[in-house]
């Protein structure tokens, strides 16, 4: 059975702190290695968004944020939508924020978000900065490793669970030990640098995801000889910034 999958990367201009766009590359070549048609598409603004199975959102500085987060709360409903049907969203630190219900920031307009995730974000007085170890309890292996810099502090709600827990580093607001937020097929997360080269665990989950999403079955996918990425993944877990 040949397999296709469709990911869409929203407004990679302005949002792409990081290496964000190695998230992207990621899912592509993984699926690539496998003989896995992509169907790929880049949303710039002002570009309407059609139905994909995965769509990724990066992070970027307040002015880009600001600059998405009018274009995105355009698409609301068609991402609600597509989001009930079991799409799939990959959003990074910015992106994260927009995807919960607001992002508050200390001398300017309250940013609306596209409520995705039920979460909110407040910006805080300190910047959380330095490497990230944080165990999930779906993965395998349990681990997450990346590299935060923010100083927004997110708060998670009703049925939005933690992506993670963190063991090192600071998380979503530094209080609480979680680590980003998880609801149906949306996932938001703080971890940059870029986040999926380095957990390809968790690359694998998303794809497998929006393969089910597109088929609507349970598929597995080929193993890969990921030995470099765990030998990399290994050697960052509870390394302190």
């Amino acid at each position: 059975m040949s397999l296709k999958i469709s990911i869409a990367h929203l407004y990679p201009k302005l949002l792409n702190l990081y290496g964000d766009r190695g998230n992207v590359i990621t899912l592509i070549k993984r699926c690539e290695w496998r003989c896995i048609e992509v169907e790929f598409e880049e949303i710039n603004t002002g570009d309407s968004i059609k139905d994909h199975d995965l769509y990724f959102i990066g992070g970027g500085q307040d002015k880009q944020q600001i600059e998405v987060a009018g274009e995105l709360y355009l698409q609301k409903n068609n991402l609600t939508d597509q989001r009930d049907k079991g799409a799939v969203f990959l959003g990074i630190c910015g992106g994260y924020q927009l995807m919960g219900h607001y992002y508050r920031p200390f001398d300017a307009e309250q940013l609306n978000g596209i409520s995705l995730l039920d979460a909110y974000t407040v910006a805080g007085k300190k910047r959380f900065i330095g490497n990230v170890t944080a165990v999930t309890d779906f993965l395998e292996p349990r681990t997450l490793v990346g590299f935060e810099n923010h100083s927004g502090l997110t708060y998670l709600q009703g049925e939005t669970k933690p992506l993670a827990t963190v063991t090192t580093g600071n998380g979503n607001n530094g209080q609480d030990k979680t680590e980003g937020g998880r609801y149906k097929n949306v996932f938001g997360t703080y971890l940059h640098g870029s986040l999926l080269p380095k957990n390809p665990h968790f690359a694998d989950y998303l794809i497998e995801l929006a393969l089910e999403k597109r088929y609507n079955d349970k598929i597995t996918l080929d193993k890969l000889d990921d030995a470099l990425e765990y030998q990399t993944h290994n050697s960052l877990i509870n390394k302190s910034y």
